[in-house]
């Protein structure tokens, strides 16, 4: 039987436990043959607190983990019996459904480019209305008017004097409003 992808429900918040137990589990039982890849697909993210740049981890889907795995009564018990496990999502309660191999690769490229190069956790858009909170431009609002997520800044339309100045800002110098 070949390995398919499998979408099983973890409590929230007991993402990485789930995956832990369930590879350990799979070790204990020695299933190790019908078990590929557990893991719970996030991407690295960059966010500005103090005027540090810190990086965290943000999952793709909150609640979820990722099992690859030949599915029949072992396997599902093994999973299903899982501490802090829900469920299987898709299918019926006793035969769950896996997901397409195009959604696997889909959800498997989007881990590896998160790695690569970390996103901002706040993500702007043109149009939208945010608040300057560092810099000469402190406590100004504006208008963002370009997003660089490559260079992490963005440009934002502000009133001063009556006139609209465009100004060249890094993401940790704005907030949305």
């Amino acid at each position: 039987m070949a390995k398919r992808w499998y979408v099983v429900h973890a409590y929230s918040g007991f993402e990485k436990q789930v995956m832990r137990t369930l590879r350990e589990r799979v070790s204990l039982d020695g299933m190790e043959e019908k078990f590929g890849e557990i893991l719970v697909p996030t991407e690295e993210v960059v966010e500005m607190r103090d005027g540090k740049k810190r990086k965290s981890e943000r999952k793709f889907y909150p609640g979820y983990v990722l099992v690859q795995m030949e599915m029949d009564d072992a396997t599902w018990h093994l999973v299903k019996n899982t501490p802090k496990v829900l469920g299987f999502i898709g299918g019926t309660k006793d035969k769950p459904a896996p997901i397409t191999e195009k959604e696997a690769e889909a959800i498997l490229r989007r881990v590896e480019s998160g790695a690569d190069k970390p996103k901002p956790k706040t993500l702007f858009e043109p149009g939208e209305v945010v608040r300057v909170t560092e810099g000469p431009f402190a406590d100004f609002n504006g208008v963002v008017e370009e997003v660089d997520y490559d260079k992490s800044r963005v440009k934002v339309a502000v009133l001063i004097f009556g006139r609209s100045t465009p100004v060249e800002l890094e993401f940790g110098q704005v907030e949305k409003d």
